[in-house]
């Protein structure tokens, strides 16, 4: 095992830091004679907060340049949010580690406890997702959605600063950062279903270095690993960025994965949403026939107007 300091790369968000800081701890605790030091990289995404992600171009905002470093060795090891990870991954890297799930539903903190089926007509909710927004105007297309950025401290203000009645978070970052009294409501699946990854963090390395894959490993969940397989293999069939709305959320029922997938068109009007499954021994199989099933059904209009290409 390593004796000299592992790097771990992160966003400088208060959120990273504390995803961060938990991986930080687990393998502290598994390790007492190594010594783990976080090293804050500004991502582009963090670099620029007045503009819309989806006018930045797509998935990888919040991990390109931290690969960077890892690929030059300047850091050993990188912690994402994997909903932040494009479907495919820099040749020379990968995800060594995938731990624990946390809760990947959508949640309602609203100004005045309302729930959402009760937020009056014209009301505003802030989101900075497509996907949200296109499955919130789905179920209640009375709404105003309003963009919002910033970190979560900054949003949490922005319902009274900017007269939200609420805004639509995930419960993960939530619940890992003491919020969780602040929650009104967790919504169903089948009002908003998660965006692929959701929840789960992805411990990313370099190929070929069988020590930090060790490292990793005892913080490794496999179940969580084989649901986010099936969803990552949905979301790299469609080539989804974050100009269009696309949610996947898989889960293990007995020795079958189950993935019920979704794509919609920006306002809400035109979703298409399925499900399927497959054995736990493929897990890339039930996204790859979600996927192809929902173009199909009229998904890849969907994508040929937003990229202008074959999906």
């Amino acid at each position: 095992m390593p004796t000299k300091t592992i790097k771990i790369g992160t966003r400088g968000s208060p959120l990273a830091l504390r995803q961060t800081d938990w991986v930080k701890e687990a393998l502290s605790g598994l390790y007492p004679h190594i010594e783990f030091e976080i090293v804050v990289i500004k991502t582009t995404g963090d670099k620029i907060q007045d503009v819309p992600l989806t006018a930045l171009g797509g998935k990888g905002l919040f991990v390109k340049e931290i690969e960077e470093a890892l690929l030059e060795r300047r850091i050993d090891l990188a912690v994402h949010s994997m909903k932040d990870m494009p479907g495919d991954l820099p040749p020379g890297l990968t995800i060594g580690a995938v731990p624990v799930r946390e809760d990947p539903r959508d949640v309602l903190i609203a100004r005045d406890q309302c729930l959402l089926k009760d937020i009056p007509g014209r009301g505003k909710i802030g989101t900075s997702s497509l996907r949200r927004k296109a499955q919130l105007l789905h179920h209640r297309p009375d709404l105003q959605i309003v963009p919002l950025r910033g970190n979560l401290d900054t949003r949490l203000k922005k319902i009274e600063s900017e007269g939200l009645a609420g805004i639509i978070l995930a419960a993960a970052g939530i619940h890992r950062m003491g919020f969780k009294d602040r929650i009104t409501q967790y919504i169903d699946f089948d009002i908003s279903l998660p965006a692929v990854g959701q929840g789960a963090l992805a411990l990313e390395i370099r190929e070929r270095d069988p020590r930090l894959q060790e490292l990793v490993e005892p913080i490794h969940h496999k179940a969580t690993t084989l649901c986010t397989q099936t969803e990552r293999a949905f979301l790299n069939r469609l080539q989804g960025g974050c100009q269009v709305p696309i949610a996947g959320h898989a889960w293990i029922q007995g020795q079958r994965i189950i993935l019920k997938g979704l794509i919609a068109d920006w306002d809400g009007q035109q979703i298409f949403k399925d499900q399927t499954e497959g054995p736990l021994s493929d897990p890339t199989g039930p996204g790859i026939r979600l996927a192809e099933r929902l173009l199909e059904a009229g998904g890849r209009e969907i994508l040929e107007d937003v990229y202008g290409k074959t999906a």
